[in-house]
């Protein structure tokens, strides 16, 4: 098990471009197998959660050409569907939750699909009624054997159907998305995902010949053709990345450029941080973050305390409230973080409390930061990372903090941010993979 060793406290300056957007990589590269034409990717982050459902995918027959690190072609001209009922496809498969995906499009273009329980992060209950709602509107029939926690999806015929989501779940609409393309007939989706991430995902395969109207809103329209073609499609900037970086900066009092951080896909999340009291500027393509010895959290307009909560796209993204959260122990002020989503996500804040952080955890879904107005620094400390996006925060915390830190099972936030310590370290951090 790897580890980061971190000392500090760091201030950091310089440029840095983030990442490829990792949740927005899952859904399109699990699209190429709607074709039997290739597909060229770019942006591609080049981190363990992506890279292993490549290998998944070229597993079962895609022909996979990895132009750079970032860049790859696939080609699924001969998908191996019995590998799909292999022992080594229910491993692979299970300890990556994004790969999913693949079942609709497998339904869309073979009629049937395989996937063992997904796996990922352990931040709470994540469902999959969604995405099986969704296929067995369009006429599959779902099958689950809760003894080897094994689901089957299988339909003769699709139709197009009007679909009312349960949830606003991302990788569900993506999924029925991927399944409708190919359907015969119209299929509404109601109360769809409407993220970045799925409108790259439309945006991709309509390139592709896909008749997908509505995008960008929560009511999708699609006319199902009968096959699909390639394309070439580049993946946006992270914005999970680019809001790590800029709550990294306001944390260490760094003066950081984010290059190239396409600011109008960012919804909300420039404007949740301006409450917490950051500044930036918006240079075009960029985003500055200046140094700040302090930054003060806004009240409500009647006073009473700032609440950050998740919503549904254009709220603020879940990804981002661990984030959030741990910026808050060094500001001026007191605010709610308030994570309605998964039940385990705030887990992590006696990590930060043994820091010597001010934090009452109200319940699974709820945490009050009293800020310290960088008055009393973090402490270094000894810690374990239990997701990828409590993992960056930790690392967040540990560098604004004073002395040594370590953050053991640092392969959680590999799965998310690319060869982060070397990125960081020559902006000036200090941290060494052990």
């Amino acid at each position: 098990m790897n580890s980061f060793e971190i000392s500090g406290p760091c201030r950091m300056a310089g440029s840095i471009v983030p990442q490829g957007a990792k949740n927005e990589a899952l859904q399109v590269i699990c699209a190429t197998l709607l074709t039997s034409e290739t597909v060229f990717i770019d942006n591609i982050p080049d981190i363990l959660d992506v890279n292993n459902l490549i290998q998944l995918l070229g597993e079962m027959g895609v022909e996979i050409d990895r132009k750079s690190p970032n860049s790859c072609s696939f080609k699924a001209a001969n998908v191996n569907l019995e590998y799909l009922q292999s022992t080594d496809f229910r491993k692979r498969a299970s300890s990556l939750r994004g790969s999913i995906m693949i079942m609709g499009p497998l339904l869309a273009r073979y009629g049937k699909a395989y996937f063992p329980k997904p796996g990922g992060d352990k931040i709470g209950r994540r469902r999959m009624d969604t995405h099986f709602y969704g296929f067995e509107k369009l006429g599959a029939t779902f099958e689950f054997n809760p003894n080897e926690i094994f689901y089957t999806v299988h339909a003769e015929s699709l139709k197009g159907r009007y679909i009312l989501l349960d949830e606003a779940s991302v990788t569900g609409t993506a999924n029925v998305i991927m399944a409708a393309v190919l359907t015969p007939g119209v299929t509404t989706i109601y109360n769809a995902a409407c993220e970045p991430y799925i409108q790259q995902l439309c945006i991709m395969l309509t390139r592709m010949g896909a008749s997908i109207s509505g995008i960008g809103s929560n009511l999708l329209t699609i006319d199902g053709v009968k096959e699909l073609g390639g394309c070439n499609h580049r993946i946006l900037p992270d914005m999970i990345e680019v809001g790590s970086f800029i709550g990294m900066a306001a944390m260490t009092k760094s003066e950081i450029t984010i290059k190239d951080a396409e600011p109008e896909h960012l919804g909300i999340i420039p404007l949740a941080f301006k409450r917490m009291g950051i500044q930036m500027e918006i240079r075009g393509n960029d985003i500055y973050i200046p140094s700040q010895d302090n930054y003060t959290i806004e009240t409500f307009i009647d006073g009473s305390i700032m609440t950050i909560a998740d919503a549904p796209w254009p709220g603020l993204t879940p990804d981002l409230l661990s984030v959030f959260l741990v910026v808050a122990t060094q500001a001026k002020g007191s605010v709610l973080i308030h994570q309605k989503m998964f039940e385990s996500r705030l887990f992590f804040v006696d990590k930060l409390i043994d820091m010597g952080a001010s934090i009452i955890l109200c319940d699974p879904h709820r945490a009050t930061v009293i800020g310290h107005n960088h008055e009393n620094l973090l402490r270094g400390s000894v810690m374990t990372s239990p997701d990828i996006r409590a993992g960056v925060a930790l690392l967040i915390a540990a560098l604004s903090a004073q002395g040594k830190s370590v953050i053991h099972n640092i392969e959680q936030i590999d799965r998310g941010y690319q060869n982060i310590e070397k990125r960081l370290n020559q902006l000036g951090a200090s941290i060494r993979r052990v």
